[in-house]
This record gives C-alpha cells, sequence and structure tokens, in this order.
C-alpha cells in the first residue's frame, strides 16, 4: 500500500457483494431440503391395502365393552310346536282337595253296591268270599306292596294272625264301616278311600275321630304313626265305578 492511500469502509463497494454472496449460500441450502409450511405436522407416509379385484370388504363390527360381539338375543318361542318336550317341572298340576263322606248313603251307587259286597263277604268269616269281588287284569285288585302275587286270597290269609283269614276279615270291616275319604275327584285315578283318616293329619282328629281311629289300632300305634308321619295300617279302595282297587297294609 502506498503512502496516504486511504482503504474504503465497508460501507463502500465492498457492502453489496457481501450481500449478494450471503442471498446465494442461503438459496443454495434451501434447495437442499424441502420446504414445509411451519404449521403443518410431517406427515408419515400411508399403509393401504389394496383390495383384490372382484371382493369387496365386510366392515369389522367391534366388540362390546364385555367382550362378546354386538349381537341381539332371540326372542322365546311364544308357540310350542307338537312334539317339544316339556318338562313336567315347568308345569303347574293342581292338587285335587280331598272330601270326606260321613253319610255313606251318598255314596254313588257302584261305590255303595261293591261296599255291602265287601261287608257280607267278611261277615261271613269265609276268606274265600272275597275272590268274587276282586278285579283282574287292567283292574287287578292290589293286596301287596309290589309285586302282584300269583293268589291274593292265600295272600291275604298269610296275613292273618289266625290261620283262616278271619283276622284280616275282621279288619277289613273295622275299617269299611267308618267314613270315606273320596280322593283325585275327576282324574283316572278317582276313588273312596277307607278309612278317611288314612288322608287326614292325626293331629287334627277331634275325640271323636280318635275314639274311631282305637277301634281299629292301639294307642301305641298311633304314636308310631305320629312319628312315621301318618296313618299307615290297612286301607281299602273302591274305584268311582265301583272296582275294588286295593286292600293294603302301609303308607
Amino acid at each position: 500500500m502506498m503512502p496516504g492511500m486511504r482503504v474504503s469502509s465497508s460501507s463502500g463497494i465492498g457492502r453489496p457483494v457481501l450481500a449478494a454472496v450471503v442471498a446465494f449460500l442461503f438459496a443454495a441450502t434451501a434447495a437442499t431440503y424441502p420446504a414445509h409450511a411451519l404449521t403443518e405436522p410431517k406427515k408419515e407416509p400411508e399403509q393401504t391395502e389394496q383390495a383384490e379385484p372382484g371382493t369387496t370388504e365386510t366392515p369389522e363390527i367391534p366388540d362390546d365393552q364385555t367382550g362378546g360381539s354386538q349381537t341381539l338375543p332371540m326372542p322365546d318361542s311364544l308357540i310350542t310346536k307338537p312334539g317339544a318336550d316339556t318338562s313336567a317341572a315347568d308345569v303347574d298340576i293342581p292338587e285335587v282337595p280331598v272330601e270326606f263322606v260321613n253319610d255313606l248313603d251318598t255314596l254313588p251307587e257302584p261305590v255303595k253296591k261293591m261296599r255291602a259286597a265287601l261287608v257280607e263277604a267278611a261277615a261271613s268269616g269265609t276268606i274265600e268270599n272275597l275272590r268274587p269281588l276282586l278285579g283282574t287284569g287292567e283292574d287287578e285288585t292290589q293286596v301287596s306292596v309290589g309285586d302282584a302275587p300269583e293268589d291274593p286270597i292265600a295272600a291275604l290269609k298269610s296275613l292273618s294272625g289266625d290261620s283262616d283269614g278271619r283276622e284280616v276279615l275282621a279288619i277289613l270291616l273295622d275299617i269299611i264301616s267308618t267314613g270315606a275319604a273320596h280322593t283325585d275327584k275327576g282324574t283316572p285315578q278317582e276313588a273312596y278311600v277307607w278309612p278317611y283318616f288314612a288322608e287326614k293329619n292325626l293331629d287334627t282328629l277331634s275325640p271323636p275321630e280318635m275314639v274311631e281311629l282305637y277301634r281299629i289300632v292301639t294307642a301305641g300305634d298311633v304314636t308310631d304313626m305320629r312319628e312315621f308321619g301318618g296313618y299307615n295300617f290297612y286301607r281299602l279302595g273302591i274305584s268311582a265305578d265301583g272296582k275294588w282297587k286295593f286292600f293294603v297294609a302301609g303308607d
């Protein structure tokens, strides 16, 4: 540099040149990166599955909060189809109340006729006189609990305290002289049952009824029956159409 010569300041010709250089560097840098709006978030590339041609996508139904599918329950059928299995526990069968007959003259004629025939046969003292009154086949008279014996009269005689079966005849006469209990009215099992207290709670018997009971069994027997839960000595039944249904001991 020559003496006396002054260097120009930065506000001279050098300032425009510097500005041009800075602008060039900024433009070069901006070209390297894609421009983004300041308020627009950077998006990730979306991955989409293309459905195969000829198929239709079915939208998936989300499960409910309990983990099961969102399905509606089917309503119960209001009509019972023929042949449908109906449990007996689902069917309420009304209980037929027992009626007690104290006046034996009011019994149905077929019942009165069979009762009179039984009284006559038992009073004869000959147990064989009961045989013609026994039912057979589907109407067979039950004289024992369990399998039917080959000879009902022989079975009755074997239950008697004497060899002729007269004790059993006496018991038959005693129980059939009381009032009757009319059971299962209006059903195929309808019957008139003697003695009537076979169908009663023994604790509800009146004093006269207790006397009738003591004519058939002892006081000790009554105590045992109360512990058992009911009358469990001999009982006799005649169907509403006059057939001798049973003559058995036990509950």
